[in-house]
């Protein structure tokens, strides 16, 4: 039988923690942005570094600023969120993230792994562990499960959250939590979706073709919607037009990934966010990219290893990256994304 990789190495490009050359360099490289176009002067100013301000992390994911509280930012296998401010640096701020209770031969990632904020202010959290969307009440800390099923059947480990202005929650559900993926006798859903739960509580399936739905985001206006596949063979990014209801009515690849593997570079398609104009701050193989809406190169943001997800903060100001095991701050150029 073939041994099953976890998702760390599948998304470093399918080689193991320890014997990975990108990971290995991860701990010395330090973070630069290459300037592909003089477009990207508006984003980011020329001279500007990349600060690390936590490391020590076993895979930093998830990453939401919340107003009043700082950066928080989950580690899956851990099953640990942590707090990230100036005065205090990356403090333990929910354990257990996930599951409180699970079996690790059949669970790999127990923890939460996307975070969001609800229109409310509650932290949300897609429960890779415990396989639902949950609800965080930041002030009592009372938690609310709000969806684990889709006709019946359990979710596989959902992985990456977007919430619309109307209050729904767009979520990806592949099988990265469960230990023997797609294989695991864990798996209900038949296949790996891409997820709309609207605020009355009903789960609708946007997509079920997808092999490895991973990061989520929608247009500024709300009229298309962007899904990252991570899958190692045909890594790319699709985008899907909406109709006023929110439902796909049309889609196609926004973005084919795979040039981008050349030379063995570390990661694949996984979180993204989309700034207020429009541009893209997308996982890709090699780091975090920043594209045009028409999916024009700007930027690419390298580390030496795999980079996952990224969230704007402090008033739009800064674009945090969870990278491997860091978390890495880039301030943004002046007046950018102040609506973000």
């Amino acid at each position: 039988m073939m041994q099953q990789i976890d998702r760390r190495s599948f998304l470093a490009g399918g080689m193991t923690l320890a014997a990975s050359p990108a990971l290995a360099m991860a701990e010395t490289v330090a973070p630069v942005l290459d300037r592909l176009s003089p477009a990207l002067d508006r984003i980011v100013a020329p001279g500007t570094r990349i600060e690390t301000i936590a490391m020590g992390i076993r895979w930093a994911e998830g990453p939401v600023w919340v107003p009043g509280t700082g950066l928080l930012f989950s580690d899956p296998p851990a099953n640990i969120v942590r707090r990230w401010t100036r005065q205090k640096g990356a403090v333990t701020f929910l354990n257990p993230s996930g599951a409180a209770r699970f079996d690790p031969k059949l669970v790999r990632e127990a923890g939460a792994n996307g975070l969001a904020l609800s229109r409310d202010g509650a932290l949300l959290l897609a429960n890779s562990g415990g396989r639902s969307i949950d609800r965080l009440d930041l002030r009592t800390r009372r938690r609310t499960m709000l969806a684990d099923r889709y006709q019946g059947r359990r979710f596989n480990s959902p992985n990456d959250m977007h919430v619309a202005r109307d209050g729904a929650i767009l979520f990806t559900d592949p099988p990265y939590g469960l230990a023997d993926g797609d294989a695991s006798t864990l798996k209900e859903q038949p296949v790996n979706g891409v997820y709309r739960r609207a605020v009355n509580g009903t789960v609708t399936l946007l997509d079920g073709t997808l092999t490895r739905p991973n990061g989520i985001a929608l247009s500024p206006n709300e009229r298309r919607l962007f899904v990252s596949v991570s899958d190692e063979k045909n890594p790319h990014i699709m985008a899907y037009d909406l109709d006023a209801r929110g439902m796909p009515i049309r889609f196609r690849v926004w973005l084919d990934a795979r040039p981008m593997q050349r030379d063995g570079a570390p990661g694949l398609p996984d979180g993204m966010k989309i700034g207020p104009d429009g541009t893209h701050f997308c996982s890709v193989p090699g780091g975090m990219m920043i594209l045009t809406a028409e999916a024009e190169p700007l930027g690419l943001i390298r580390s030496g290893g795999p980079i996952a997800n990224c969230a704007f903060g402090e008033g739009g100001r800064t674009l945090f990256m969870t990278a491997n095991d860091r978390v890495l701050r880039l301030p943004l150029a002046r007046d950018y994304g102040r609506r973000s």
